[in-house]
């Protein structure tokens, strides 16, 4: 009788031990649905000989970065901007590459929202955190390419990314950030034909 109970006790401790092994798992797999950026819609259009373009980002920042926002830790976000060339029989050819960033700061004190495009300098203030990520989400009218430097007899493609970028976190934030994936957030590629 003993005996039993002492494998039955023993099944329980290892049914045990192996819940509480995979719940990280649950629990950071939940988290990593939960954060993520997706590009929904981007275009690009000609003006005055220059090639520009209007997106549609969605941003589902991790709390775990909302959290740091909120104790003073600006976040950064990366659009990553590719056109290539299209070619038949090998692989495309890069022909220009744009890195626009956008800090998401918060001020405490005045309990307000600030967007700076760190490519300008250019600031824009929103009064609460939806406000600020739906702004951050719409590029409108961003210039890309000047008409002249492509050919117009071929096909040029355009890819769109955007990831928070883990270099403008401080030091002790960022060696985390590279193995959680609650800071690890990026789109997929976006891609489409240059109009």
């Amino acid at each position: 009788m003993n005996g039993a109970r002492g494998v039955s006790k023993a099944r329980a401790a290892r049914r045990f031990w192996a819940l509480l092994l995979m719940m990280p798992v649950v629990v950071c797999g939940a988290t990593a649905v939960a954060a993520e950026f997706v590009v929904q819609s981007a275009e690009t259009y000609l003006a005055d000989k220059v090639y520009h373009l209007n997106a549609d980002i969605d941003y589902d920042f991790s709390a775990q970065a909302l959290e740091a926002l909120h104790n003073g830790v600006p976040l950064v976000v990366q659009l990553d901007i590719e056109i290539d060339r299209a070619r038949n029989y090998v692989w495309n050819e890069n022909i220009a590459a744009l890195h626009q960033r956008y800090q998401l700061g918060y001020e405490a004190l005045i309990g307000r929202y600030v967007i700076t495009n760190l490519n300008s300098g250019a600031d824009a203030f929103y009064p609460t955190l939806d406000a600020a990520i739906d702004a951050l989400g719409r590029i409108s009218d961003l210039p890309l390419l000047d008409a002249d430097l492509l050919n117009d007899d071929e096909r040029y493609q355009v890819s769109l990314r955007a990831s928070l970028d883990l270099e403008a976190l401080p030091v002790p934030m960022r060696i985390m950030g590279y193995f959680s994936s609650d800071w690890r957030i990026s789109s997929e590629w976006f891609r489409w034909s240059l109009e």
